[in-house]
């Protein structure tokens, strides 16, 4: 008998402060969806929980999910080159979301290594992995630099960053060469002192700002460009002289991805989802069609409703439980999340919206799932409410 009433009174020990955690998240946001899950599936905390919400960036969990089930960790991205019987360079585009200056650099070096330092006759940009009408819903509200246009083949996240001084123009970056179309576009529209700028107005000057900084990276490697940069198709049977595989794999796109939060690699990565599975050119409609299968595999069909893969639209919808099951499917990653706070967590931010959503360790659940959304622009009280399920439960 006493062992039993032992037994019962450890049961019963954390129900005061799981009550206080309630209490507390009630008086602080009596309004704001919460959910708070244990590792075996019970609600510790549920409020307001059956409400659907507009996730913003935390949408982009459900992209890091898929990507890892579909492309796994040790993905990487692919850059192919060819060089035709007249020394033109075709430059095939593989839509790697970091092609970067940093990337650009050593990719450069390879390059010229394969070809020569004879001069290239002309860049030819083949970009058709990615359909010129491709858009995702969202980016036409915006002209931030995180949300530039989705491309194959796209440098620096298909943003310049440049610092102008009156009719002035340069790099703001040592490790980017400045080119002609960079000072053109920045003279245009960039601020009067250092900046980013989005490429997303026209595709064309997207892709011709990649032939300019790959060519330049050429030069600096030592190589020569002589012809013009154009936009065409690689030649049926040219076979490539050289492969770029992005030095980052999926897993650490990822991370950066969901501490950045930057809405183009997200699609970049989740357009990928859909030309890996079902072939190339890429298409949302693809990417949908793997994810709503997926999703509907583990029962989240009704639960989890995608656009795309940023959260920038505002037509993702999503069910508190249904996003607390796909943090449990995604748990074996955990340690891509590096929240504002340190934590591992994922903020999303619209006008009118804010959400949270991740892990918490708790003293007396261990570690949680937990998803919080609030109707508001006040982006601290997440965090205040997260501090109540640390410090409650």
């Amino acid at each position: 008998m006493w062992s039993r009433l032992v037994a019962l009174a450890l049961l019963l020990l954390p129900a005061p402060a799981l009550g206080g955690a309630k209490e507390k998240i009630a008086a602080l946001a009596p309004r704001g969806l919460v959910l708070v899950m244990d590792a075996e599936g019970n609600e510790l905390v549920a409020q307001n929980a059956d409400e659907p919400f507009v996730p913003a960036s935390v949408n982009k969990i459900v992209t890091a999910w898929l990507a890892m089930e579909v492309l796994g960790g040790d993905y990487r991205f692919e850059t192919r080159f060819y060089l035709d019987d007249k020394r033109v360079l075709y430059v095939r585009g593989g839509g790697d979301p970091f092609l970067i200056s940093e990337e650009l650099a050593p990719l450069a070096a390879e390059l010229v290594a394969a070809v020569g330092k004879e001069p290239i006759t002309g860049i030819v940009l083949d970009a058709s992995y990615y359909p010129s009408r491709l858009r995702i819903p969202g980016i036409e509200d915006t002209d931030e630099a995180y949300n530039a246009l989705n491309s194959a083949l796209a440098v620096n996240f298909n943003t310049v960053y440049a610092v102008r001084s009156g009719n002035k123009v340069r790099s703001a970056e040592k490790q980017t060469p400045i080119t002609p179309l960079a000072i053109a576009e920045f003279r245009a529209r960039g601020p009067n002192g250092s900046g980013r700028i989005s490429l997303s107005q026209d595709p064309a000057v997207s892709l011709q700002y990649a032939g300019e900084l790959i060519a330049a990276f050429i030069e600096r490697a030592g190589g020569s460009v002589k012809g013009k940069i154009s936009t065409g198709i690689v030649p049926e049977g040219l076979k490539p002289v050289y492969v770029h595989r992005q030095s980052r794999t999926l897993a650490e796109i990822l991370a950066e991805l969901l501490r950045a939060s930057n809405n183009y690699t997200a699609n970049q990565v989740f357009l990928e989802i859909g030309g890996h599975r079902l072939g190339g050119p890429v298409s949302l409609e693809k990417s949908l069609q793997v994810a709503n299968e997926m999703l509907a595999a583990h029962g989240l069909a009704a639960a989890v409703h995608l656009e795309e893969g940023s959260g920038i639209s505002r037509n993702n919808r999503f069910t508190a439980r249904g996003l607390a099951k796909v943090l449990d499917l995604f748990a074996p990653h955990a340690d891509l999340l590096h929240g504002h706070d340190g934590g591992m967590n994922k903020t999303g931010t619209l006008d009118g919206v804010r959400t949270l959503a991740g892990y918490a360790d708790t003293s007396s659940h261990g570690r949680v799932r937990f998803v919080i959304s609030l109707t508001s622009n006040d982006g601290e009280m997440r965090f205040r409410l997260l501090r109540a399920i640390e410090s409650g439960l």
